[in-house]
């Protein structure tokens, strides 16, 4: 604990913590910040002016990184006959029906996405107790319930990331590894900010983006200034 407590410390000096930066400075001080022994996760928090506890409040979505995550995805595909076929050539790493079912019933869950198409949702709706507390319930207003398989496959092993509000009105997001460059992690984080602006939802009053954060798994956090997302205050209603 000692040790944990003295990194800690040391990541910690010379930032001043309610500072606002650009995303440029953010992104370099938090890629001098990311000590860890491991190629840490850059990690984005963005405090949103919503409710999620009202339906036209809602934020979610995906958002396909112009310079990926980071990690390779295994992604699981609930189709069959054309549909399957097409699904493995694309590259799903696992490809089935009701043994697909059967398979994640029993606990066994090897991948980190999953996609299906129409027809197969009344039967992946059986998995929701299951996938839905993982976040992996395929859905359509993120393209993971699409008969548009190969894209869907292309875009969750491309380094697409989902999206969506938690309670509190923050959204949280992976945007890329300490090991990219502070160019590649720039873009990712701007990609990410406009997805976010085009998924406002209509309920949305007052300031929209309200907070911004940046920081590697075990390093501080950064805040960046909220005129770096390009998003318009609004009167309130």
């Amino acid at each position: 604990m000692a040790k944990i407590a003295k990194r800690v410390a040391a990541s910690r000096e010379g930032l001043d913590r309610n500072k606002l930066h650009t995303i440029d400075e953010a992104v370099a001080l938090v890629k001098s910040k990311a000590s860890a022994k491991f190629n840490e996760t850059v990690e984005i928090s963005v405090n949103l002016g919503v409710d999620p506890r009202h339906a036209d409040q809602m934020v979610r979505g995906v958002c396909p990184l112009p310079n990926g995550t980071g990690r390779t995805a295994r992604v699981a595909v609930f189709a069959k006959g054309a549909k399957a076929e097409e699904a493995k050539k694309a590259g799903a790493d696992i490809v089935g029906a009701e043994d697909l079912v059967e398979t994640v019933q029993a606990g066994n869950i090897d991948f980190d996405k999953v996609i299906a198409t129409p027809d197969m949702m009344p039967l992946v709706g059986r998995l929701g107790k299951v996938l839905g507390p993982r976040g992996m319930m395929p859905n359509p207003k993120v393209g993971t319930v699409t008969m548009d398989v190969a894209k869907a496959i292309e875009q969750s092993k491309g380094g697409a990331v989902e999206f969506r509000v938690e309670k509190a009105g923050i959204v949280h997001a992976g945007i890329g590894k300490a090991s990219f460059s502070e160019a590649q992690l720039a873009e990712n984080i701007r990609a990410l900010l406009d997805s976010l602006n085009k998924a406002k939802p209509s309920g949305a009053k007052g300031q929209y983006i309200r907070k911004i954060s940046l920081s590697s798994t075990m390093g501080p956090g950064v805040k960046i200034d909220v005129s770096e997302a390009g998003s318009p205050v609004n009167a309130a209603a």
